[in-house]
């Protein structure tokens, strides 16, 4: 809503979700977990008070209003993120060579051995408190904070891009097939 030059957005809290400002760290706290981000501009102010966030900037340029919008969609985000979780399915496809995926805990990665008849294996990232689960030809990613889980997802995909191949043909690799938040409600 843009009053006078002045824009601001308010963002209800559900109940079992605590909010809490300690300067400019915004902290969230769920069911699922608890999430805490930093919100430092300038120009745009994040405030909690009466169940309710807000944020706001008072002589807004055009960044300054893409800002806002993307401060209310992170706050968004870490709210869903502690109430209900994010998670990702991936598919694994292979025509050629059978491949096989492993999650290592310890070492915090995702092995794939056998890719393209290769012998060193490759090694996704898992990033941040992330969940991935290997049950046959699919894969699930799951957690509480989006950037992270996409992050992992995104490195399993791409541990098995190869360049030089006609993608028609050798479809072999991981790919992302399906997200939680992108599903109609």
């Amino acid at each position: 809503m843009t009053i006078a030059g002045k824009i601001e957005s308010h963002i209800a809290i559900p109940d079992g979700v605590t909010v809490s400002m300690d300067g400019n760290t915004f902290k969230v706290k769920g069911p699922k977990g608890e999430l805490s981000r930093n919100f430092s501009h300038p120009n745009v102010n994040v405030v909690y008070a009466d169940g309710k966030v807000a944020v706001s900037s008072e002589f807004p340029r055009i960044k300054d209003k893409a800002m806002v919008g993307t401060y209310v969609a992170h706050i968004n985000n870490m709210i869903r993120g502690v109430t209900v979780g994010f998670t990702y399915n991936l598919k694994v496809v292979f025509s050629h060579f059978p491949m096989k995926v492993a999650v290592n805990d310890k070492e915090k990665r995702v092995e794939v051995s056998n890719y393209m008849g290769g012998h060193a294996p490759r090694y996704a990232k898992i990033i941040g408190e992330t969940k991935v689960k290997v049950s046959g030809a699919d894969i699930t990613v799951s957690g509480i904070n989006i950037e992270d889980v996409g992050q992992t997802a995104a490195n399993m995909e791409k541990s098995t891009m190869r360049g030089g191949f006609d993608k028609r043909v050798f479809e072999d690799g991981i790919y992302i097939t399906g997200k939680s938040h992108k599903v109609k409600e």
